[in-house]
């Protein structure tokens, strides 16, 4: 075989070659594109750790801002019950204060209606005594044919009145 027989004298250019490509290899990828990969590699690294670092800020920042919005929020609330609690005390004083006041003009008038009442029953209980002496007096005259005078006729009157 012809190609191993001249392996011997190509040899050493060869391994020559291989040093020389593997060498330029070595000082082009190794010593100048490999670190600025590295680089690139850490730097990205870092402004990861940087972006996550700020996402957690801002998540902490958010945090705190809606702590403090529920914490406004639940004052307010408390707040706003007691502007309504006050409203509702008002406004029962306002009515109890109304009924009040009408229950008196109701009061006054139901006094008032009750003292008419009374009058108008003292006036028609005179009414009905004049009535019944006269009645008494025509009752009299017509079946005993006797003659009563008015005066006597009331008072029999009112004596069957106070009995019955």
């Amino acid at each position: 075989m012809p190609q191993i027989a001249q392996l011997a004298e190509t040899y050493s250019s060869q391994i020559f070659w291989l040093l020389i490509f593997f060498g330029i290899t070595f000082f082009v990828i190794g010593r100048g594109m490999v670190p600025k990969v590295m680089d690139t590699v850490a730097l990205r690294d870092k402004q990861i750790s940087d972006d996550l670092a700020s996402a957690q800020a801002a998540r902490d920042a958010a945090d705190d801002q809606e702590e403090a919005w529920r914490k406004r929020e639940n004052e307010n609330r408390a707040a706003a019950q007691a502007v309504i609690a006050k409203a509702k005390a008002d406004g029962a004083a306002k009515s109890e204060k109304k009924i009040a006041a009408a229950q008196k003009r109701l009061d006054k008038k139901l006094a008032d209606a009750e003292l008419r009442i009374a009058e108008a029953r003292s006036a028609a209980m005179a009414e009905v005594e004049d009535v019944a002496a006269d009645a008494t007096q025509d009752i009299v005259s017509r079946l005993a044919g006797a003659k009563v005078n008015k005066a006597e006729a009331k008072a029999a009157v009112k004596e069957a009145l106070s009995h019955g």
